[in-house]
């Protein structure tokens, strides 16, 4: 059961929205969503490309996700060294 559940992607899935309901927290107590949208959507690219690796999508598609990630990380590591 648990198998089929991560072999699906499903697990993903939660995670996924688990990300949403955090997003909605995090604004209902007034964090800026600047402060939050490297961290969230470098993460979001993550979880997609797990995804996309466990339901069995091209390696392409793997990478693009991968790679999709690196500019919101790098958004959200710049952001940080400059509010330093």
């Amino acid at each position: 059961m648990i198998q089929r559940f991560v072999a699906e992607g499903h697990v993903c899935d939660v995670a996924l929205g688990v990300f949403a309901l955090e997003l909605l927290w995090l604004q209902r107590k007034k964090v800026r969503l600047g402060d939050l949208a490297g961290q969230l959507v470098a993460g979001a690219f993550l979880i997609l490309a797990v995804r996309a690796a466990l339901t069995g999508a091209s390696v392409w598609v793997v990478v693009a996700l991968l790679a999709a990630s690196f500019p919101a990380h790098l958004f959200d590591l710049v952001r940080r060294v400059r509010a330093r």
